[in-house]
């Protein structure tokens, strides 16, 4: 699970969840009678604490947790986000007409937190793919690790910014090649047979760091609309070559793809 995949919508649907579980402890409703005054809270009946309050509140765990997971879980075919999502309108929906229908009561103030912690959940989760404001990665990217000098050992494994690939940017490895050996060099140097040619990067290319604000898919170089991997945000990637608006770049177990989205990368 990855924390770092969490947007400003999740936040919201978090703090909501928590705000509704406090609410199931606060009184539901009051009653000033002959009898003296009454109160209870929604866990006097159990069809009210586990059924609405306990159910939104698992609604946003699901919202949350399928954010968390590399890819997308269904149960029965139904998506966890679309479940979370349904039971917190369905308990907004419920309160709502509680708070209509009140009969001789009086609305506790756990009634109507409850009501407007189910509304937050549920008006997150539907606005988050709708409101760009709201899909800004919760927890930030770490800033990236400046560069090690030429020819020294980097401090971490490939993946972490500054340090330096055996191979050349934007080279091809050829087959046959062990990952991380220099392929031959030199202009003249005879290539593998059947190795395809690697298209050089724009003249005013660089090769830079990023990380995605969201999950982006990365598609093969050869135009296949299948993805072959995701970006995941909280992660850097390296950019190896650019092809219009389009980036190649390269994950940390090697692979290689084109990044159609670049809107809003985080350049490090």
């Amino acid at each position: 699970m990855n924390i770092r995949s969490l947007t400003r919508g999740d936040g919201v649907v978090i703090g909501a969840a928590v705000v509704l579980f406090i609410a199931s402890f606060l009184n539901f409703y009051t009653y000033s009678g002959f009898g003296g005054d009454l109160s209870r809270s929604a866990w006097d009946n159990l069809g009210t604490g586990l059924g609405l309050y306990m159910g939104a509140v698992i609604g946003a765990v699901l919202i949350v947790v399928n954010r968390c997971l590399p890819q997308p879980r269904k149960v029965a075919g139904l998506d966890l986000s679309a479940v979370g999502t349904a039971f917190a309108i369905l308990v907004a929906w419920s309160l709502l007409w509680t708070l209509i229908d009140l009969d001789g009561v009086d609305a506790g103030a756990g009634l109507i937190l409850g009501f407007i912690a189910a509304l937050a959940v549920a008006a997150a989760a539907i606005a988050t793919p709708l409101v760009p404001a709201l899909q800004a990665a919760l927890v930030p990217a770490p800033k990236p690790v400046a560069p090690q000098p030429y020819g020294a050992q980097p401090p971490g494994g490939y993946g972490y910014p500054g340090a330096q690939p055996q191979q050349p940017y934007g080279a091809q490895p050829q087959p046959g090649q062990p990952y991380g050996q220099q392929p031959p060099a030199g202009p003249g140097a005879p290539a593998a047979p059947g190795a395809p040619a690697a298209q050089p990067p724009a003249a005013d290319f660089s090769p830079f760091w990023f990380a995605v604000p969201v999950t982006r898919p990365l598609f093969a170089e050869d135009g296949s609309p299948n993805p072959i991997a995701e970006l995941a945000p909280g992660t850097w990637y390296l950019a190896v070559e650019q092809r219009g608006a389009a980036l190649v770049a390269q994950t940390q177990d090697g692979r290689r793809g084109v990044l159609q989205d670049t809107s809003g990368i985080q350049r490090g």
